[in-house]
């Protein structure tokens, strides 16, 4: 009788499909955790895009539901069966949480500054009076017009891109954008200054992003877990909390940045669209201590009036980022 060789069965796991937006920065995003993910668990993961109506329309985010409506459409196929997770960009996360659907993971957060890009290499200082600079978010705009009251700041929406181009086009001179964003989709060398956070406190959650699942697919958060930071997940908890805590809209100029390890430092900001007022707190606690860190200093900030400046900027109608 022959001998039977005996040989290995492979078994193939289907792929998690991962739940993005179309957007070049999105998907440049969702390809970022698809690859973390397979190189931590084997799994292979394949992505599929969703629109949303914050990607078709036109409108001002605030006329439409804010940076929420980028995020509601992930979570309806979430929950609809038709991806497994969703990645979003997390300061477009609400702070409230979805029926059904867990914060499964929080990936290494990448660089949470603000970016400036000009026109031949110009920084924020050598732009000339009167400067036209395009941003959807009150909390950029109140920020430029704190440290230059002079400067004109222009709504516009669309990718990233699109704005580059408005740049280029010489329709404006200069942008703001997230520094994470346009290193994720090649842009960096755009960039002619970046703001450290004493300058333009970043929006809470900025530079780092949010993987969702079901609820109810225990197996697949815990799968997930292989891919989360420890720390970004304490300094965007921090800010976060300060958020809900002040139970502000998406339409409100808050800043926030945590950071630390073990221990946490954050500064936070609540300042008038127009940047003639600005009230600022910053405090300390241990890492596990960031959602009361984010609840004492909001508590701070209210005592000191934020309130009143978060119902004024609340009515002006102006676009988040």
């Amino acid at each position: 009788m022959s001998a039977v060789t005996l040989r290995p069965v492979t078994l193939r796991l289907a792929p998690l499909k991962l739940g993005s937006r179309r957007s070049p920065m999105a998907i440049a995003q969702s390809r970022q955790v698809a690859g973390m993910i397979t190189e931590r668990t084997g799994r292979p993961v394949e992505i599929v895009g969703v629109t949303t109506l914050g990607d078709v329309s036109r409108a001002q985010l605030t006329q439409i539901g804010g940076t929420g409506v980028f995020v509601s459409a992930l979570r309806d196929a979430l929950a609809g069966g038709e991806v497994d997770l969703a990645v979003h960009s997390l300061k477009d996360l609400p702070t409230g949480s979805a029926a059904g659907i867990v914060l499964a993971a929080v990936p290494p957060r990448d660089d949470p500054r603000d970016a400036l890009v000009a026109r031949d290499g110009a920084k924020l200082a050598d732009l000339p009076a009167g400067a036209r600079i395009g941003t959807g978010s009150p909390r950029r705009a109140a920020q430029l017009l704190a440290l230059r009251a002079d400067l004109r700041c222009v709504p516009i929406r669309g990718n990233a891109g699109t704005r580059l181009g408005k740049v280029s086009g010489g329709e404006l001179d200069a942008v703001v954008l997230a520094y994470a964003g346009l290193a994720r989709i090649g842009q960096a060398g755009a960039v002619t200054q970046v703001f450290e956070p004493d300058e333009m406190l970043p929006a809470p959650g900025q530079g780092a992003l949010a993987v969702e699942c079901r609820e109810d697919d225990a197996e697949l958060a815990a799968l997930l877990q292989a891919v989360t930071d420890e720390a970004s997940v304490a300094a965007v908890t921090a800010e976060r909390s300060l958020l809900e805590a002040l139970e502000a809209g998406c339409s409100a100029p808050i800043g926030a940045y945590a950071a630390g390890t073990t221990q946490l430092r954050m500064q936070a900001a609540v300042m008038s669209t127009d940047g003639s007022q600005v009230l600022r707190t910053h405090g300390g606690a241990a890492a596990a201590g960031a959602w009361q860190l984010g609840r004492d200093l909001a508590a701070e900030l209210l005592r000191s009036g934020a309130a009143d400046l978060i119902s004024v900027s609340e009515g002006t109608g102006e676009q988040q980022e």
